[in-house]
C-alpha cells in the first residue's frame, strides 16, 4: 500500500474538498483519500498494483480540479534499437519502474521522453533499467556539431559495413545463381565454380564468401537472441532467425556433401545477400531519418558560439555559455544577436525570420527587445543581456519544437498496439505455415524457405516510422512559419476544428486603442475629464486605460493622487481623486452603480456603432462624460476570416465590449458569431457552451484573462506578442501577430494527419500483402514462391518508402 500527499489546484470551498475524496475514493485500489481545504492537499492511501498515479490524476482532472505532482521531465538518447518493437520494450520497461509517470519512446528520433517523481526514481535508475534491457540511454547531447558528428559516424559506419557486405555477397550471389543461368542457356562454366563438376570446392568457396558478411553482420544476431531470450524479440530476432536457419542449414549442407552426399541445396546466398540488403536498407533508413530532423538542427545551428560583452570598459570575447544576465552585448552589422535582451544604445534593423517567419527586418532603438539568433543588419548596438542559456526564446522554442517531436498523436496507439504484438506473431506465422507445408507432403528446403521469407518480408519499422517521422516533419515545418505547435495531440486534434473563436483586443484588433471622442455633460471640461480618467487609469495594464493615460501625456495634463484603486472586472474601476469617488467603466458598470446615463445614452450607442468603445465616468454617483476609445483591425484579421471561411470553419468573436461596439467591429472582418459583454472568468464558459453543441473548438487570445478559455478549448492558439501565461496555456503558439498563421496551422495539421495515413496505410498494407505472399499463398494457386531475397529487399525499401513519403511534407507551403 503505498500513501502520497498531493498538491490540489482549483478548489474554492469545503464542497471541492468532498468533491475530491468522494472522486478518489472511488478508484479500484485506494483505500483512503481526505483532503485538507487549508493546505490544498489530498492526502491518499492507494495499491499501486491496482491503480496508477495518472490514473488518480486523470479522475480528479475530470471533476474540474488539478492534482500537482512534483515531476522531472528527461530526455535521453537511445542505443541499441532496431525497430518499433524495441522501442515498446523500453516503454515497458520504463513505465514498470516505480515513480516514473510516463514514458513515450520515439523511434524516429531514438529519444526517451520520461516524466517521473525524483523522489521515488532517479536519472541513474532509468538508465540501468533499460541496460538491463539489452539498451544504452544516455544523457542527451545539446551541442549540435557532437550530435551532428555521431550521427555522421553511424551512417558511415553502417555503409562501411554494407559494403564490404556487398564486396563479398555480389560474388556470393553470382555463383549461386550463374549454374541455374548458365544451364537454361547451355554455356559452360568456369570449372572452379562448376557444381556439376567440383562440388566440394563449390561449397567450400560459398562458404568462404558468406562467413565474411555473417562476421560483418554479427549485430542482428547478438542483438536479436538477446531479445529472443529476454522474451521481447525485435526485428533483429526476425533477421537473426531466418538468416541463422538458412546459414546453419547450409553448414549441414556441406558437411554432407565434404562425406559424398550430392542431393543437398545450400542457402548461403539467402543468408549473405539477406543481411547485406537489410544493412543497405539500415544505411538508407539512417540517411532519410537524419533528414527528418533537420528543422531542429538548423534551429540548435542558429545560435552564435561567442559573444561580445563590456568589461572593464572594454570590449571582450567570450563563449555563449558565460553570459551573464546584465552584460552588455555589443553587437556589429552582419552579426548574429547572442542573447535576449534590451537596447540601451544605437538603432539598427533586426532580421528575426528564422524565428518568427516574417522576413522584412524589424526597426530596433533604445528600450526595444532583441532575440537570441535574430541578424543584425545594418547599424552598432549595445543591448543589455535579459535572458541567457535556457531561459532565451530560441531555447525555448527548440525545447517545445523538440517536445512536440517526442510526443505521441492519438492516431499511433493502434500502430504502437500492433507493434508490440508484431514480432511473435510473425514467428508464429514462419512456423506454423513451414510447419503446415511439411506436413503438406513437401520438401525440408520448401519448409525452409517459406520459413525464411516471413521472417524477413515482415517489417515492424515501417509500423513504427508511420506517424513520428511525418509529426517531426510536420512540427518543424511549422517551426520555420513561426507555427509552434506544442505535441502530436494539438497537431492531430487542429485538422478537427469546426469553430474558432478569436478573442478581440489584440488578436483581431492592434491592441493600441486611441481616444477618438470625448463628451462632457454641461459644465464640465473636457481636459479636467481626461485628466481624471488618466489617474484613475494610471498603472493600468488595459489597452483601454493606456490610450487614455497616452491621450493625458500628449495634451501634456498633470496627473492627480488617487487612493482606495479598486478593479472590478468585467465593469471598469472605482478610485478615489480628490475625495471624489470616480467611477470609469461601461454602461452595466453605471446601471449597477445606480448612475443615470441622461440624454449620453444615445450618443453612447453612435460611438459603439462607429465599433468605438465609450467609456463613462461617474464622480459622486453622478455622470460627468464619456471618453471613447477605438482600436484599429490588424491588417490581415480580415483575409485570415476570408480564408477560415474558405476552409469551411466558423468564426466568432469574444470580448468584454459593449454588443454595439462588437458587432461594429464583427461585421468589418466578417465574423458570424458575436459574443459580447462577456466578463474574463466567463470566457472560458463559453466555449464550453460552442463544446457542448458538439463542435470543435479553438480559442485565439493574447492575455492573462484569455489563459483559462485558451486551456478549455480543443486547441488553444495564443499570440506570440501576448503574455506568457497566454502562451503557457496554449497548445498552438504563433511566433508573429499574423493571424493568416491560424489557417497555416490547421492546414499544416490536414496535411501532417494525411501524411501519417498514407505512412500507416502503406506501412499496414505492405505487412498484409507481404506476409501471406511469403507463407506460400500464391503457390497454393500455382503462383510462384516468394524468394527469401526478394523479402529481404522489399523489407528493406518499406521503412525507407515511408521516410521518403514523410519527407514530402517538406515541401508545405500554406496558402496565403
Amino acid at each position: 500500500m503505498k500513501n502520497k500527499i498531493l498538491k490540489v489546484e482549483g478548489m474554492t470551498c469545503a464542497a471541492c474538498a468532498k468533491t475530491i475524496e468522494r472522486v478518489s475514493k472511488k478508484l479500484p485500489g485506494v483505500e483512503d483519500a481526505s483532503v485538507n481545504i487549508a493546505t490544498e492537499k489530498l492526502n491518499i492511501s492507494y495499491d499501486d498494483s491496482l491503480i496508477k498515479l495518472s490514473d488518480i490524476q486523470n479522475a480528479v482532472d475530470k471533476a474540474g480540479y488539478k492534482v500537482l505532482v512534483e515531476t522531472t521531465n528527461k530526455t535521453l538518447k537511445l542505443e541499441g534499437m532496431t525497430c518499433a518493437s524495441c522501442a515498446k520494450n523500453i516503454e515497458r520497461i520504463t513505465r514498470k519502474l516505480n515513480g516514473v509517470i510516463e514514458a513515450n519512446v520515439n523511434f524516429a528520433t531514438e529519444k526517451l521522453t520520461v516524466a517521473f517523481e525524483p523522489s521515488l526514481v532517479k536519472t541513474s535508475d532509468i538508465k540501468k533499467a533499460i541496460a538491463k534491457g539489452g539498451y544504452t540511454a544516455l544523457e542527451e547531447e545539446s551541442n549540435v556539431d557532437l550530435d551532428k558528428e555521431k550521427k555522421e559516424k553511424e551512417i558511415k559506419a553502417l555503409w562501411n559495413r554494407f559494403l564490404i557486405s556487398a564486396i563479398f555477397g555480389v560474388p556470393l550471389l553470382l555463383i549461386a545463381m550463374l549454374p541455374m543461368i548458365t544451364g537454361r542457356l547451355n554455356i559452360m562454366l568456369p570449372s572452379i565454380i562448376d557444381p556439376m563438376m567440383h562440388l566440394r570446392e563449390y561449397a567450400i568457396l560459398e562458404l568462404v564468401l558468406v562467413l565474411p558478411i555473417m562476421v560483418i553482420g554479427r549485430r542482428y544476431f547478438i542483438v536479436g537472441f538477446k531479445s529472443l531470450a529476454r522474451l521481447s524479440p525485435n526485428m533483429d530476432s526476425l533477421i537473426s532467425m531466418g538468416t541463422s536457419a538458412a546459414f546453419l542449414y547450409s553448414i549441414f549442407a556441406v558437411y554432407e556433401i565434404l562425406l559424398g552426399n550430392t542431393g543437398y541445396e545450400m542457402y548461403f546466398e539467402s543468408a549473405g545477400v539477406i543481411l547485406t540488403l537489410i544493412t543497405l536498407g539500415k544505411y538508407l533508413e539512417s540517411v532519410t531519418k537524419g533528414k527528418t530532423s533537420e528543422a531542429i538542427k538548423k534551429l540548435m545551428g542558429l545560435q552564435p558560439k561567442t559573444a561580445i560583452i563590456i568589461r572593464k570598459n572594454k570590449e571582450v570575447e567570450i563563449s555563449i555559455d558565460d553570459v551573464e544576465v546584465g552584460d552588455i552585448v555589443v553587437v556589429k552589422p552582419g552579426e548574429k544577436m547572442p542573447v535576449d535582451g534590451e537596447v540601451v544604445e544605437g538603432s539598427t534593423s533586426v532580421d528575426e525570420s528564422m524565428l518568427t517567419g516574417e522576413s522584412m527586418p524589424v526597426e530596433k532603438s533604445i528600450g526595444n527587445k532583441i532575440i537570441g539568433a535574430s541578424i543584425n543588419k545594418n547599424g552598432s548596438i549595445k543591448f543589455k543581456a535579459t535572458k541567457v542559456g535556457k531561459d532565451t526564446a530560441l531555447a525555448q522554442i527548440i525545447t517545445l519544437v523538440e517536445n512536440a517531436q517526442g510526443s505521441k498523436a492519438p492516431i499511433a496507439k493502434m500502430a504502437d498496439v500492433i507493434s508490440s504484438y508484431f514480432v511473435p506473431v510473425v514467428i508464429g506465422l514462419a512456423l506454423v505455415s513451414s510447419l503446415a507445408w511439411l506436413l503438406s507432403g513437401q520438401t525440408g528446403v520448401f519448409a525452409l524457405t517459406i520459413f525464411i521469407s516471413v521472417l524477413v518480408i515482415a517489417c515492424p519499422c515501417a509500423l513504427g516510422l508511420a506517424t513520428p517521422t511525418a509529426i517531426m516533419v510536420g512540427t518543424g515545418k511549422g517551426a520555420e512559419y513561426g507555427v509552434l505547435i506544442k505535441s502530436g495531440v494539438a497537431l492531430e486534434t487542429a485538422h478537427k476544428i469546426q469553430t474558432i473563436v478569436f478573442d478581440k483586443t489584440g488578436t483581431l484588433t492592434e491592441g493600441k486603442p486611441k481616444v477618438t471622442d470625448i463628451v462632457t455633460v454641461k459644465g464640465m471640461n473636457g481636459d479636467y475629464l481626461i485628466q481624471i480618467a488618466a489617474t484613475a487609469e494610471k498603472g493600468s495594464e488595459h489597452p483601454l486605460g493606456e490610450a487614455i493615460v497616452k491621450e493625458a501625456e500628449e495634451r501634456r495634463l498633470e496627473l492627480k493622487k488617487s487612493q482606495g484603486f479598486k478593479a472590478l472586472p468585467g465593469l471598469g474601476i472605482e478610485v478615489v481623486i480628490d475625495n471624489n469617488i470616480t467611477l470609469l467603466g461601461n454602461k452595466r458598470l453605471m446601471d449597477e452603480s445606480h448612475v443615470s446615463l441622461e440624454d449620453l445614452e444615445k450618443v453612447s450607442d453612435r460611438l459603439a456603432e462607429e465599433g468605438k468603445t465609450p467609456m463613462f465616468i461617474a464622480i459622486n454617483g453622478r455622470l460627468s462624460g464619456i471618453i471613447a476609445v477605438a482600436d484599429t483591425v490588424k491588417e490581415n484579421s480580415k483575409k485570415a476570416i476570408e480564408r477560415l471561411h474558405s476552409m469551411g470553419i466558423q468564426v466568432a468573436m469574444i470580448t468584454g465590449d459593449n454588443k454595439r461596439t462588437a458587432e461594429a467591429i464583427a461585421k468589418q472582418v466578417g465574423i458570424d458569431t458575436t459574443l459580447a459583454e462577456v466578463l474574463p472568468e466567463d470566457k472560458a464558459n463559453e466555449v464550453k457552451k460552442l463544446q457542448a453543441e458538439g463542435k470543435k473548438v479553438a480559442m485565439v487570445g493574447d492575455g492573462i484573462n484569455d489563459a483559462p478559455a485558451l486551456a478549455q478549448a480543443d486547441i488553444g492558439i495564443a499570440i506570440g506578442s501576448g503574455t506568457d501565461v497566454a502562451m503557457e496555456s496554449a497548445d498552438i503558439v504563433l511566433m508573429r501577430s499574423d493571424l493568416m498563421d491560424v489557417p497555416t496551422a490547421i492546414q499544416l495539421s490536414k496535411k501532417t494527419i494525411t501524411n501519417i495515413k498514407q505512412n500507416l496505410f502503406w506501412a499496414f498494407g505492405y505487412n498484409i500483402l507481404g506476409i501471406p505472399v511469403a507463407m506460400g499463398v500464391l503457390h497454393l494457386f500455382g503462383g510462384p514462391l516468394l524468394n527469401p531475397i526478394i523479402a529481404a529487399l522489399a523489407m528493406s525499401f518499406s521503412s525507407v518508402s515511408v521516410l521518403t513519403n514523410a519527407l514530402r511534407l517538406k515541401g508545405f507551403k500554406p496558402l496565403r
